[in-house]
C-alpha cells in the first residue's frame, strides 16, 4: 500500500505542475521476478520515476515506453522475457529467469475513472477493495480497459466494463475475490479472443496502534513510517505523548487504557504493542484488546515472566483467556534476531508483525524449499 500511496502523491504533484504521465503495472509474471503482479511505477514527462517494477533492470526500457504511452495516449503491454540469454535487446542485464507481463496506461486527469483515482479512491477508506485490470496477452497492441474496476465491500463500484468484455463475470470473480482475500488472474474468451483479467486483492496498510510513548518508541516509529504503516502512539502522560515528540507518527493519542479503543479503530489490519513499562496500564489494556476478535497480533514488551503474571492478574479477575486469544498474544515479543538497542529491538518487532500478518515462517528464504511467491496454476488462475 505504501507504493500506492507513493504514487497518489505523485500523481498530485504532478497534476499541480501540469506534467503529463503514464502507469505501468506488472499484471503477470511466469517464472521468477523481483517484483510480483501489482507492482507499480508511476512516469511523468519529465522522467520522474514513483514505485518500481522491478529491482531497477527494467526501469530505463520502462521509462522509454512509458513515455512513448504518454505520446500515443493508448495502453500498450510490454513483456520483458529475461529467460533469453540475450538480455542485450533490452538494452538491461536482467537474469530474473522469468517472463514479466508490464501494462502502459497514459492517465488523463480529466477523466474521471483513470486507474490512479481508482487507487485514490480505494485508499481514502480504511477497507478491503479488489482492483480489476484488463490486457491481452495474445494482442498485446489492442486497445483494453486495462485498470478499469474497484469494488469495496459496501458494494460500491467504480469505473466500468463494455458489455462484450462479459462484465457479469469479471464482477462474480471480483467479489469472489473479496471474500477469499485473494488475488488472481483468469482468461476469459469473448467473440473469439481472449482477454485476461489481474484480479487483485489490495488490504489496507498495516495500522500499528504503539502503547508507550518513551523513548525506545522513537525507533519503531520511524521504521513503521519507512514501511508505509499508519502509526499511533497512545500514553496516558501529557509529557509524553505529543505530536512534537512523535512528528513521523499519524496520530498521537492521550488517554487512560479503557479510553484507548473508543478512539482507535481495530480490524484485521490493526495490530498493538504494549510498551508502557507501566505495569497497570498495559494489563488493563490487554484486558480490553482480547475482546477484540479482529486483531491479531498483541505484542508485550519485556519478560516473559511479565506477560505471565498478566495473565494469571487476569484469570483472578474472572477473565480467562481461550486458546485463541492466548494465540494472539506475542510476548516476549519480536524474532529472536539477537536484538539488543531500542533500533534492533523495533526491527525486531516490526519483522515478527509483518510475519505473523502474512502468515508466513520467517524463516531464512535460503531454508525454504518452495518457491518465494507460491503459484497455483489452474485455469490460468494464478495466486498471488
Amino acid at each position: 500500500m505504501k507504493e500506492i500511496l507513493d504514487i497518489i502523491d505523485a500523481y498530485t504533484a504532478a497534476v499541480a505542475d501540469g506534467k503529463r504521465m503514464a502507469l505501468a503495472t506488472v499484471v503477470h509474471v511466469e517464472g521468477s521476478s523481483y517484483r510480483r503482479p501489482g507492482a507499480r511505477m508511476l512516469v511523468t514527462d519529465d522522467g520522474n520515476l514513483t514505485g518500481a517494477i522491478s529491482g531497477g533492470c527494467l526501469e530505463g526500457d520502462a521509462l522509454r515506453k512509458a513515455l512513448l504511452v504518454i505520446n500515443q495516449q493508448q495502453n500498450k503491454l510490454v513483456t520483458y522475457d529475461t529467460t533469453d540469454d540475450d538480455d542485450a535487446k533490452f538494452g538491461v542485464q536482467l537474469g530474473c529467469n522469468g517472463i514479466v507481463h508490464i501494462l502502459f496506461e497514459p492517465i488523463d486527469p480529466e477523466q474521471s475513472n483513470h486507474p490512479v483515482n481508482l487507487l485514490r479512491e480505494l485508499s481514502a477508506k480504511r477497507q478491503d477493495g479488489v482492483l480489476v485490470t484488463l490486457f491481452s496477452l495474445s494482442k498485446p497492441q489492442d486497445a483494453v480497459a486495462g485498470t478499469c474496476l474497484l469494488i469495496l465491500p459496501d458494494t460500491v463500484i467504480s469505473g466500468e466494463l463494455n458489455e462484450e468484455q462479459g462484465n457479469a463475470e469479471i464482477l462474480e470473480d471480483a467479489n469472489h475475490a473479496l471474500l477469499t482475500r485473494k488475488s488472481f488472474i483468469r482468461d476469459y474468451t469473448f467473440n473469439g479472443d481472449t482477454l485476461s483479467a489481474f484480479v487483485e486483492f489490495i488490504q489496507p496498510p498495516v495500522s500499528l496502534v504503539i502503547v508507550g510513548a518513551g523513548n525506545d518508541a522513537f525507533p519503531m516509529v520511524a521504521i513503521a513510517h519507512v514501511l508505509g504503516w499508519h502509526t499511533t502512539v497512545v500514553d496516558g502522560r501529557i509529557s509524553h505523548a505529543s505530536l512534537q515528540r512523535f512528528p513521523l507518527a499519524d496520530q498521537v493519542i492521550l488517554a487512560k487504557p479503557e479510553q484507548v479503543l473508543s478512539q482507535v479503530g481495530v480490524d484485521g489490519q490493526t495490530v498493538f504493542v504494549l510498551m508502557t513499562h507501566n505495569y497497570n496500564y498495559d494489563l488493563a489494556l490487554l484486558k480490553e484488546l482480547v475482546k477484540q476478535k479482529q486483531c491479531r497480533y498483541i505484542g508485550s514488551l519485556g519478560p516473559k515472566k511479565k506477560l505471565e503474571r498478566m495473565i494469571a492478574h487476569l484469570k483472578k479477575e474472572g477473565v480467562n483467556l481461550t486458546k485463541a486469544q492466548l494465540d494472539k498474544i506475542y510476548g516476549p515479543v519480536g524474532l529472536d534476531l539477537g536484538a539488543e538497542t531500542a533500533e534492533e529491538i523495533a526491527l525486531s518487532v516490526t519483522a515478527e508483525i509483518k510475519k505473523v500478518l502474512s502468515d508466513n515462517s520467517g524463516l531464512s528464504l535460503r531454508d525454504k524449499q518452495t518457491p518465494i511467491h507460491q503459484h497455483v496454476h489452474e485455469n490460468l488462475i494464478i495466486e498471488l
